[in-house]
């Protein structure tokens, strides 16, 4: 039997990969180390090594010989495959906790807005992470006598526990609304429910916008009462009447047993939209690290009047677009507005 090269002992796709790659790369190098490789044994199994080489050359640089080690990798070979699978089976499981985040998130926001006669509304959701349950939410729904009651909030923390409080806070805001008169009676309902739900020891909070909204000639009056929540953004059909409506020392609901909340009043007319948000969209960082801010949000919205409410929601979504990895909450924008004359519903 004649004498036998390294390569004759691999598999065909080893010896390919030996003749384009492994001796090129050795003649350039002089040594080559640790590349994995097929050899074929005696009774015709495949065997997995690693493989690493050493060329010597005699003072001329012409090769004298190469010296090979061959490691058998089997069990590395084993582990790897147990590797992979372990890590397709993590994908698995990951895209299972991404379906069921957002079928629990979209279980705790409206599937569709109502239609409310002479008014258009537009709502947008941003979540920030696909694998954790935000906090945000908002609703609008009838009261009757042509009256409707909208929210929108944020509650404190992620996943499981925001998910549940967020529930409970949505259906206790709507049950309260069909019996309170005034938003006032709503917020103060829902913190004495929170207080009474959950413990000092387990204390949980969230700010909340509540408003009602009332027909008023060719338009409608908005009375807002306000829990810690961010200010909503009124803009007027002319855009330098663009202002934030401020509801004052009202407190964060859950906090404290006997919280104060305050509330405003305001009209909307032919051209005017109002804008509720949560404070994922101020707090965004911008390039350089400082916060995107209320001064910034309030220039912003002033450009857009008298844009009305679905191009409104349009155009902060497209501004939570630039943010890039600088938003790092969830955010949810509601925004309800009188269309301008000569634009239907």
């Amino acid at each position: 039997m004649g004498r036998r090269r390294f390569s004759d002992l691999l598999t065909v796709g080893g010896r390919l990969y030996h003749e384009t790659h492994f001796a090129p790369l050795l003649r350039m190098q002089g040594e080559l180390g640790g590349v994995a490789l097929e050899m074929r044994t005696a009774d015709g199994a495949r065997l997995p090594v690693m493989v690493t080489s050493v060329l010597k050359t005699d003072t001329d640089g012409r090769p004298l010989l190469i010296r090979t080690t061959v490691f058998d990798a089997r069990d590395r070979r084993a582990y790897e495959r147990e590797l992979l699978r372990a890590r397709q089976e993590a994908e698995r499981d990951r895209e299972r906790l991404k379906r069921l985040v957002a079928t629990l998130q979209r279980s705790l926001l409206p599937p569709v807005l109502p239609h409310v006669p002479g008014m258009e509304i537009a709502a947008h959701y941003h979540i920030a992470s696909p694998d954790q349950v935000g906090g945000d939410f908002y609703d609008v729904f009838p009261l009757g006598d042509g009256r409707w009651g909208i929210f929108l909030g944020d509650v404190c923390g992620k996943g499981a526990g925001a998910a549940a409080l967020t529930s409970l806070t949505r259906y206790t805001l709507r049950a309260a609304a069909a019996y309170a008169p005034e938003p006032l009676e709503v917020l103060r309902t829902l913190n004495t429910v929170l207080r009474q739900e959950y413990t000092d020891d387990e204390m949980r909070f969230c700010t909340v916008i509540f408003g009602l909204i009332t027909p008023d000639g060719d338009g409608f009056t908005a009375t807002l009462a306000s829990g810690g929540h961010p200010p909503a953004l009124l803009m007027r059909a002319a855009g330098e009447d663009t202002r934030y409506l401020h509801t004052p020392e009202g407190l964060l609901i859950g906090a404290l047993a006997e919280a104060r909340f305050t509330a405003v009043e305001t009209r909307l007319g032919p051209g005017d939209t109002l804008l509720l948000y949560t404070d994922g969209l101020t707090e965004a960082r911008l390039p350089g690290g400082d916060r995107y801010g209320d001064e910034a949000l309030l220039a912003f919205a002033a450009d857009l009047s008298p844009a009305g409410a679905p191009a409104a929601v349009a155009a902060v979504t497209e501004l939570l677009g630039t943010f890039g990895d600088g938003l790092d909450d969830d955010t949810a924008l509601l925004a309800l507005g009188v269309p301008a004359p000569g634009r239907q519903v």
